[in-house]
């Protein structure tokens, strides 16, 4: 989604607004395509406060959609290359803490993630996304049917 922080300042500025997404799912679905949301990366304090995870889940339900999940952050170098001097530059009072956190690995912390994941199991729960993803993108892409050795000429 196109993020909006709590400053304003856009995460995704060329993105799509939220909003639209939301009616693209709900439209989606309508016409009989599951459609849901991938909300990644969570970015700790930055995005991950329950209250607007739920506001995401809650959204997501009024729309219709199917699934959400979330995934946190994780930054291999290339990725950290340019995300870390943008998160210097809009949020100086977090740097120290995300080089710290991905200094010698590209992502959060196991306790982070099952955290996060703990919290979107309950808010799927709340309202009411069975998070049936597997189940849609195994009907949308079954499996071919086993054939003989191809011949190549």
């Amino acid at each position: 989604m196109a993020l909006e922080c709590h400053a304003g300042f856009s995460l995704e500025p060329r993105a799509p607004r939220p909003d639209l997404r939301l009616e693209a799912v709900r439209k989606l679905n309508e016409a009989g395509i599951a459609a849901g949301v991938i909300c990644a990366p969570v970015l700790p304090g930055i995005t991950d406060a329950p209250k607007d995870l739920e506001k995401l889940v809650e959204a997501a339900a009024q729309s219709g959609a199917k699934y959400i999940f979330a995934n946190p952050l994780f930054l291999k170098p290339c990725s950290a290359a340019v995300f870390m001097p943008f998160l210097e530059k809009q949020f100086p009072h977090l740097a120290e803490s995300y080089q710290q956190r991905f200094q010698e690995q590209a992502f959060l912390p196991s306790s982070y993630r099952k955290r996060i994941s703990q919290l979107m199991a309950r808010l799927r729960q709340k309202y009411r996304i069975h998070n049936h993803y597997d189940r849609y993108a195994k009907r949308a892409h079954p499996a071919p049917k086993p054939v003989g050795q191809m011949q190549l000429f």
